[in-house]
C-alpha cells in the first residue's frame, strides 16, 4: 500500500453536508491552475490528483483533490544586492541618500525587473473530502497552508462548512498525563521522542530524539511546570506518527511501507484504486482512535 498523506490537519465537516463529485468537478473546472506568468508572483488552481483523473477522484464517498500552486521565487539577498547598487547610483544622481519612500518604489521596481528571471516553485496539496466519517483533511502540518486551501475551496464551492477539529481533551493536557503516568491510550504506543515547554514566559524548550522516556528526568521536568507539546505514537503496530499540541498529526509513516515503493506506485493507476481504498480506510480509522483518546470531538458551536 502507498500512503500519500504524510501529514494531517483535520477539519471536522457539517452534518449532513454533501456534494457529489460531479458537483465538486463542475465547480474546481472553473478554477484550474494556470502558469505562473512573467507579471505575477504566484498562481493556483486545481490539478489532476490521481493519474488520468479529473480534477476530483472519487470512491464512494470520499473525494481526493489537489490544488497547484506556482510560485516565483526571489531570494531576499538578491533584491536587496540589485536595490543597494540602484541606491547607490539615485544618491549619486540627486547628490542625496534617497528617502524612505524612494527606497520603497525603488524596491518596488528591482522587483518588476527581476521578477521574469525568477525561478519557479511548484508544489500540490492534496485535500480528502470524507463524507462518510465527517473529516476534511489537507496534507500539510502547517495550519496557514491548510486553511489557504481551504480558502481556495471555499470560494470556488460557494460554502464549505468545516472547523478545526477539536477535542474535548486538550491533546497538551493528554500527552503531558501520558507521559507522566508512563501510559500510552488505547491503540497507540508512546515511543521515544517528545518535547516539552515551560510554561511561563521563557517557553524554554526540552526535546527529547530517539530517548527513553520512562525515566525520573522527564517525571520531573513536567512535575516542574513543563507540558508536552509534541510526542512520538506507534499506532496499531502498523504506523508511527508526531502528534502536536495544535491537533497536528505529522512525519505519518506506515511501519511495512519503503519510500521507493510508496513513490513508484504513486503514479500507478491501477495501483493508485486499490490504494486510496486502503489508505483512506486506515487513515479514518487513526483519526477516529486519535479523536477517542482526547476525549471524543467537542460539539460544534
Amino acid at each position: 500500500m502507498s500512503i500519500w498523506f504524510k501529514n494531517l490537519t483535520v477539519y471536522s465537516l457539517a452534518p449532513g453536508w454533501r456534494m457529489t463529485a460531479a458537483q465538486v468537478e463542475e465547480a474546481l473546472a472553473k478554477h484550474p491552475l494556470i502558469p505562473v506568468n512573467s507579471a505575477s508572483m504566484q498562481s493556483q488552481g486545481w490539478v489532476p490528483p490521481a493519474p488520468g483523473a479529473g480534477l476530483v477522484y472519487s470512491q464512494g464517498k470520499q473525494l481526493l483533490i489537489a490544488l497547484g500552486i506556482e510560485q516565483r521565487m526571489l531570494p531576499g539577498s538578491v533584491v536587496n544586492q540589485v536595490l543597494k547598487e540602484k541606491a547607490a547610483a539615485l544618491e549619486q544622481q540627486q547628490g542625496f541618500a534617497p528617502g524612505r519612500k524612494q527606497l520603497r518604489d525603488l524596491k518596488d521596481l528591482v522587483i518588476d525587473e527581476l521578477r521574469p528571471r525568477a525561478f519557479i516553485r511548484s508544489r500540490t496539496v492534496r485535500a480528502w473530502i470524507d463524507f462518510e466519517h465527517g473529516w476534511f483533511i489537507v496534507d500539510s502540518s502547517s495550519p496557514k497552508l491548510a486553511e489557504d486551501l481551504g480558502t481556495v475551496l471555499r470560494a470556488d464551492l460557494g460554502d464549505l462548512p468545516a472547523v478545526p477539529l477539536d477535542t474535548k481533551e486538550a491533546p497538551s493536557a493528554a500527552m503531558t498525563a501520558w507521559l507522566a503516568t508512563g501510559s500510552s491510550p488505547p491503540m497507540f504506543l508512546v515511543q521515544d521522542d517528545c518535547e516539552l515547554l515551560a510554561d511561563n514566559p521563557t517557553k524554554a524548550a526540552v526535546r527529547y530524539a530517539r530517548h527513553s522516556l520512562d525515566g525520573p528526568e522527564l517525571k520531573s521536568l513536567i512535575n516542574g511546570g513543563k507540558i508536552v507539546t509534541r510526542v512520538g505514537l506507534g499506532w496499531r503496530e502498523r504506523l508511527t506518527l508526531v502528534l502536536t499540541d495544535k491537533l497536528a498529526i505529522k512525519r505519518i509513516r506506515f511501519i511495512d511501507i519503503s519510500e521507493d515503493d510508496a513513490a513508484a506506485k504513486k503514479n500507478d493507476a491501477d495501483a493508485f484504486d486499490t490504494d486510496f481504498t486502503l489508505m483512506t480506510g486506515e487513515l479514518s480509522l487513526l483519526v477516529g482512535d486519535l479523536v477517542a483518546a482526547l476525549g471524543g470531538a467537542k460539539p460544534a458551536a
